[in-house]
């Protein structure tokens, strides 16, 4: 009896917990491989770069790389051009995406769910496919090279707007209700109740947006022409362009000092966004 009993608490082997693990595993090595040669090689001298074979770690430590950087391309304006771009993108989609979403949910309207369904189509369209149609718009407007020729285009917020929407919508009907008993009007709705208990979801919706416009790179190359509006991922074009095949330490010392400043604001919202992204799962 007691054989029987040990027998039965000894674990078993689960195949389907083995490979979920091996997956992990897979996949932390296909992401995390290419970060540490990145890393790794912003710190290597040219010819530890290109010395087979490979080096996984460098002979001698080059931080001279981090430096180089600032003084092959002016790295600091690329910076604040990055800063200026993605803030204004972030405050636009922000504020355009909670009041689309409010008047979906909150508003009645004719043609509501037309509005909405294109949205959904508007999610299904590649931005690569309107890259000529607004290059040309934005050209005729004499806007190339400028600022408002970068953001304009990039402030549509159709995932936003279907984020938000979801989340609204799983917010309790009672609520709703007695704000409106108590004399709350749309605004006061809005400010009040609505916004408050949607801490998370915000957060998540911003983080989103924030990466999004700081990696954003097809429509600022296509309209910078100089380093004056350029942000960094095409301020690191140049600086390959500069530096051609001979020092990608340099390059991947850009690559680190554009990633930290993004990774730093992902790192400390990480669990808002996630507890905001699934807020809307379950209802009740």
């Amino acid at each position: 009896m007691m054989a029987t009993i040990t027998e039965s608490k000894k674990p078993r082997f689960n195949g389907r917990k083995a490979w979920g693990y091996v997956a992990m595993l897979i996949v932390l090595l296909i992401i995390g491989l290419p970060l540490y040669w990145i890393v790794v090689t912003s710190f290597k001298e040219r010819p530890d770069i290109y010395v087979q074979p490979v080096t996984w770690w460098p002979t001698v430590f080059h931080p001279q790389n981090y430096s180089d950087v600032t003084n092959i391309v002016p790295f600091t304006t690329f910076l604040r051009n990055s800063i200026i771009i993605t803030s204004i993108l972030a405050v636009v989609k922000f504020t355009l995406g909670i009041l689309s979403a409010y008047g979906l949910v909150f508003l009645r309207f004719p043609g509501k769910n037309l509005v909405f369904l294109t949205v959904i189509a508007a999610l299904m369209v590649p931005n690569q496919i309107t890259v000529i149609s607004n290059y040309a718009l934005v050209a005729e407007w004499g806007w190339r090279n400028t600022f408002q020729g970068i953001i304009l285009p990039l402030a549509g917020v159709a995932f936003g707007t279907f984020l938000m929407r979801n989340h609204f919508l799983s917010i309790p009907a009672e609520i709703i209700e007695a704000a409106r008993m108590d004399g709350a009007g749309h605004l006061k709705l809005l400010w009040r109740v609505v916004l408050p208990i949607s801490g998370p979801t915000m957060v998540a919706f911003a983080t989103i947006v924030i990466v999004n416009e700081w990696n954003e790179y097809l429509w600022p190359f296509l309209m910078s022409d100089d380093h004056r509006v350029a942000p960094l991922p095409v301020g690191l074009t140049l600086l390959q362009n500069n530096e051609g095949l001979t020092n990608w330490g340099a390059v991947m010392a850009g690559t680190i000092l554009a990633m930290l400043p993004i990774l730093i604001v992902f790192l400390l919202l990480q669990k808002h966004m996630i507890k905001g992204l699934t807020s809307g799962a379950v209802k009740g």
